[in-house]
């Protein structure tokens, strides 16, 4: 393992990088474990600059200060291009992305984050916390995903990894070991995340023109381990029905944000079901939903093999994984406490520098696959409802 200075690039200073109360994000301070006293993050590109400086004031008074030293704030990739060039700062060792999506996937600005990385720096190992999730229109979104994927394998001669954090879960590689070794075929996969809604106060996040819907912003990591176990989808085969918000089964009590303020046709549904067939031949089912009280998602993927099913719960909590194997009716039961933010981080760095866990799992080709699913999953259900709306009408729904 190398003893050298690591040199951070952080491009992003909000909840994913530096931490939040809501959840398990911090690219930080997994940064920060995996690294050691060698870190030293050299600048952070933010477009509010106050935002950089807060994380910068919070570090300051931590236990890794040191690392941020002299780290400076900067408004773009070519600003802190043309001070490497100049000799202001070094060229890191690695870059750390936690943008919005909006600012990631695309062929022009202000999308084309990763077109630039690779101009300014073809070589440099890039960690993107973010799932490929670009916008809309969906055609142009996936189409210009899909064209950055293959412009980064053909230009980026750096390791790049996606956040797609629950490949790394140990029950999800226990799942794959045990697939594996007994030469398994896998049947049928079967994913639901069914979010406890009170808690969702961002009006933008219930706005799927802006955050894409449900499915896309948040189904999209069951969707990954759908394909991470089933395969390449048949996008032809795939069908999908919800249940929108102006039916009777879409009312939620709940809810607290004023959802008068969206435009109709831009209100979420409360559920959406579908189902397909993957090019292995297995099948596969995906139920997100919006219905649950209290603080905690429901979230659980199936896998079923011959003589064996794998059921996986909990896995942003405290994951549980129930394995039925052949000849028995019983479920063996392990509960795991690991956090795979750090492994993920672990496996990146492994990958830069050589280490015990060298293997990416998630890459941005990979991602744009899921991305695609999740957006043929969208427009089929909405097809549907359209369908169903034009047929029957609102009143009678």
């Amino acid at each position: 393992m190398s003893t050298d200075t690591f040199h951070a690039l952080l491009i992003g200073a909000g909840f994913a990088m530096f931490g939040t109360t809501e959840g398990p994000w911090n690219i930080a301070k997994r940064l920060e474990a995996k690294v050691g006293s060698r870190l030293s993050v050299d600048a952070i590109i933010e477009v509010d600059p106050p935002r950089a400086q807060a994380a910068l004031e919070k570090k300051a008074a931590g236990p890794n200060a040191k690392a941020y030293e002299n780290t400076v704030i900067l408004g773009s990739v070519g600003e802190f291009a043309a001070k490497v060039q100049n000799g202001e700062l070094v060229a890191p060792t690695a870059i750390f992305v936690a943008t919005p999506p909006a600012f990631r996937g695309g062929l022009k600005a202000p999308r084309d984050l990763e077109l630039q990385l690779t101009k300014h720096f073809p070589t440099i190992p890039i960690f993107l916390e973010k799932p490929v999730a670009t916008g809309a229109p969906w055609e142009e979104s996936v189409g210009e995903a899909k064209q950055v994927g293959e412009y980064l394998k053909a230009n980026h001669k750096g390791v790049i990894s996606i956040g797609y954090v629950l490949r790394y879960l140990s029950a999800v590689q226990t799942i794959k070991k045990i697939i594996e070794e007994n030469n398994l075929h896998v049947m049928a996969t079967f994913a639901r995340w069914i979010m406890a809604y009170p808690g969702g106060i961002k009006l933008d996040w219930w706005n799927k023109a802006i955050l894409q819907g449900p499915v896309i912003e948040q189904g999209t990591h069951v969707c990954d381990l759908s394909r991470y176990f089933g395969g390449d989808v048949n996008l032809d085969t795939l069908s999908a029905s919800a249940v929108e918000w102006y039916e009777k089964p879409g009312h939620l009590s709940q809810i607290q944000i004023d959802e008068s303020q969206i435009p109709e046709d831009a209100r979420l549904p409360r559920f959406t079901t579908a189902s397909w067939k993957y090019a292995g031949g297995a099948v596969g089912t995906m139920m997100h939903g919006i219905s649950l009280h209290g603080t905690n998602d429901s979230i659980e993927l199936q896998v079923f093999a011959d003589g064996y099913q794998f059921i996986l719960s909990d896995p942003y909590g405290t994951p549980e994984l129930r394995i039925r194997r052949p000849d028995s009716d019983e479920s063996e039961i392990i509960k795991t406490e690991d956090d795979p933010y750090q492994t993920e981080m672990n496996h990146f760095i492994d990958a830069i520098e050589g280490g015990p866990e060298p293997s990416i799992l998630s890459s941005y080709q990979d991602a744009t696959q899921t991305y695609e699913l999740t957006w043929a999953i969208r427009n089929a259900s909405e097809l549907n409802s359209k369908k169903q709306l034009e047929k029957y009408g609102k009143g009678s729904a």
